[in-house]
């Protein structure tokens, strides 16, 4: 049986070294406004009503995922509030939608149905 040599090995560098592990701090509130207002006019829907999601819900990034548009709208309609089981504890989470954040998770729910209208009809 043959032994590794370790110190024939050239050390190398660890890719995290240097950079800040753990825990990040959070967003300010001019960080946040500034994402919105990219994600606003680059046109970017499905991302801004997500962004808008996970701030408003402070939910885990699997969670918020996960999520499906008929947890947080009854048909065309976005509920104001909403309750939502975590992956990780199994603990539902109660939170609020901001006026924000309803706007544009409506935005999202009728720039689907206009695509799968079309998509059906042919139309482009």
């Amino acid at each position: 049986m043959e032994t590794a040599s370790y110190s024939s090995r050239t050390a190398h560098e660890p890719w995290n070294k240097g950079k800040l592990i753990g825990q990040k701090p959070p967003l300010k509130l001019h960080e946040i406004w500034t994402v919105r207002t990219q994600l606003r006019m680059t046109g970017k829907t499905r991302e801004l009503a997500l962004f808008n999601l996970a701030i408003d819900s402070k939910l885990r990034g699997c969670d918020v995922v996960a999520l499906r548009v008929r947890d947080i709208a009854h048909g065309n309609h976005v509920i104001a509030r909403a309750s939502v089981v975590q992956h990780k504890t199994r603990e539902p989470v109660r939170f609020e939608l901001t006026d924000q954040t309803r706007e544009a998770h409506s935005d999202l729910v009728h720039y689907y149905s206009d695509h799968r209208h079309h998509a059906a009809t042919g139309i482009r």
